[in-house]
């Protein structure tokens, strides 16, 4: 592939990807080549390219000579992201915590607050991205940087349940407790209290996204078993 196209190709897919996980383009959203290969000012094949990269994720569904639409979200790969990423993550976080210095507090500890700042401003469709910056920081902070790259490579249909669940009263508020929990345990030098912390965090975030499948049902393949519903307690 030449450089430049290349460099455009990465440039679409990289747009492209963002907006379908952060629902900015809706499941069963149709893509046209040669409508955003015109928005784009290029030629059809870095868009078909980029495309082709989005469906090797599993984001979008090509149909050969008929049409390209925005997958749907698959439960059963969100939760097999999931349990890939508490696996991965639990041993980041502990390592993190056994390197912890005063300068990764700072970093942490900065990210944390522009958490806080997006939820008390109401700028949710912002806060994944900062949520990755903190999670890819620990990883980084672990000393295995390679970590996090494939945590998302596994996390793409997690990631848009992700963005369901921010408008979930009180979730990110939460969340946002929660990672500052994990960075004080990581920063007192604490790997048990950081591991249990990042359970907690990544567990009952993932509860919350499980109980919208009953919601927004239209979204998600039915592509394997649902989330039991817990009865409330009495």
């Amino acid at each position: 592939m030449q450089p430049k196209r290349q460099q455009k190709s990465n440039q679409i897919y990289h747009m492209l990807r963002r907006s379908i996980i952060l629902l900015e383009m809706q499941p069963g959203s149709l893509l046209i080549e040669k409508d955003l290969a015109a928005q784009w000012g290029v030629s059809r094949t870095p868009v078909r390219e980029a495309i082709q990269k989005l469906a090797d994720e599993g984001l979008v569904t090509v149909f050969p000579h008929s049409a390209t639409i925005v997958s749907k979200i698959s439960y059963r790969m969100a939760e097999e992201g999931f349990i890939i990423r508490r696996a991965l993550e639990v041993e980041s976080v502990r390592r993190a915590a056994e390197r912890a210095t005063p300068e990764i507090h700072a970093r942490l500890a900065t990210i944390v607050t522009k958490m806080r700042a997006i939820v008390s401003e109401q700028r949710l469709g912002e806060y994944i991205e900062v949520d990755n910056a903190l999670h890819c920081a620990i990883a980084e902070a672990s000393g295995v940087g390679r970590l996090w790259r494939f945590v998302m490579m596994a996390k793409v249909d997690l990631d848009r349940m992700r963005q369901l669940s921010a408008p979930v009263p009180g979730h990110l508020d939460r969340v946002t407790d929660q990672h500052a929990q994990i960075v004080d345990a990581i920063c007192h030098g604490r790997p048990d209290l950081a591991e249990l912390t990042m359970r907690v965090h990544l567990e009952s975030s993932f509860e919350v996204m499980s109980r919208l499948i009953a919601e927004d049902r239209d979204i998600f393949e039915p592509d394997g078993p649902r989330p039991v519903q817990k009865e409330p307690a009495e």
